[in-house]
């Protein structure tokens, strides 16, 4: 059992439970939970705040998914600028004044190889063990042309090799249903994911999607290829009309027919859409779950009503431990 101590909350809140940094390392990693592979895993992503108002809301959110008791939350992680600065430290922040296992966030992109090594380090004085290693998206969004950075890493199975050789890491890194948006080729992701596999990599979480189909044609092709890695579907309840186009932007894949027509069929009825959206969510990870998928990375955009029904709603269908 985890050694706690007191401490007050970065935002002045009442002061809550610990876990030190020697007992977090002493805790069973990701790694660990998926080997077990007796109950499918539950695990939130945050952002960064932008803000001091966003930070309070990202702290209301922590609070509220911390007494569900989730395997782990990440912390997504921007290349540049105060996003980056803001990650690192509310990621700190919550390894070090929750009892949350905690997931940093790394990208190759927009930074030299000193830059990222500083962050690895961060993390490690910090007692944070995981990592989830992704190359990054440029400036502009998916669809725009990679460029490497004149002293960075070319791709993340770089990230993941570097990550190793620094420290006692469990990473995670990335996955594509839906088809990496730039190349455009099902089997070089499976090729992809399989050499981030051998450079180091314990587990992937995907990108979000609304096909189950297309997770599970992910899944076979990798392990076409020799490679057991377990694939931790991401899934993001659309709660939103607004949500449709930013999906869109953010995946560089639209959203499927039947999906926009339940939602839209709701018109401007907010709650009617939030239901359909929730509703959509968990029909799509219980349909995963049933078909093998060992665990749902759920979304939650630091707003946690929607996840915390689709999270409800598995927990009663699949259970814990």
């Amino acid at each position: 059992m985890a050694v706690h101590t007191t401490s007050s909350s970065p935002t002045g809140a009442a002061r809550t439970p610990t876990r030190s940094a020697a007992s977090s390392m002493r805790a069973p990693s990701i790694a660990d939970l998926l080997a077990r592979a007796d109950r499918p895993l539950f695990s939130f992503e945050l952002f960064p705040p932008r803000n001091e108002e966003e930070e309070r809301r990202a702290w209301f959110t922590v609070r509220r998914l911390e007494s569900l008791a989730p395997d782990f939350v990440s912390v997504t992680y921007g290349a540049n600028g105060t996003t980056r600065d803001r990650t690192i430290k509310i990621t700190e922040q919550i390894a070090a004044t929750t009892t949350l296992r905690t997931m940093a966030h790394l990208t190759a992109a927009s930074q030299s190889k000193a830059q990222l090594r500083k962050v690895i380090g961060s993390y490690a004085a910090a007692g944070i063990r995981h990592v989830l290693a992704i190359r990054g998206d440029m400036p502009g969004g998916p669809t725009v042309p990679w460029e490497r950075h004149p002293d960075g890493l070319a791709n993340a199975t770089e990230l993941v090799a570097m990550i190793r050789e620094l420290g006692d890491f469990c990473i995670g890194v990335g996955a594509f249903p839906d088809i990496h948006p730039q190349e455009r080729d099902a089997d070089l992701d499976a090729r992809v994911l399989a050499a981030k596999a051998a450079a180091g990599a314990d587990f992937a979480i995907t990108q979000l999607f609304f096909t189950p189909a297309r997770y599970f044609e992910l899944v076979d092709r990798v392990r076409s290829l020799g490679c057991d890695i377990p694939i931790i579907p991401g899934i993001q309840p659309v709660t939103r009309i607004s949500q449709i186009q930013r999906f869109a932007e953010l995946s560089g894949a639209e959203l499927p027919a039947s999906v926009v027509g339940r939602l839209e069929a709701e018109g401007d009825e907010p709650k009617a859409v939030r239901k359909v959206g929730v509703e959509i969510a968990g029909e799509l990870a219980a349909e995963l779950l049933a078909g093998g998928a060992p665990g749902v990375h759920l979304y939650t955009m630091n707003r946690s009503l929607a996840t915390r029904e689709v999270y409800a709603r598995l927990r009663r269908e699949f259970g814990r431990a």
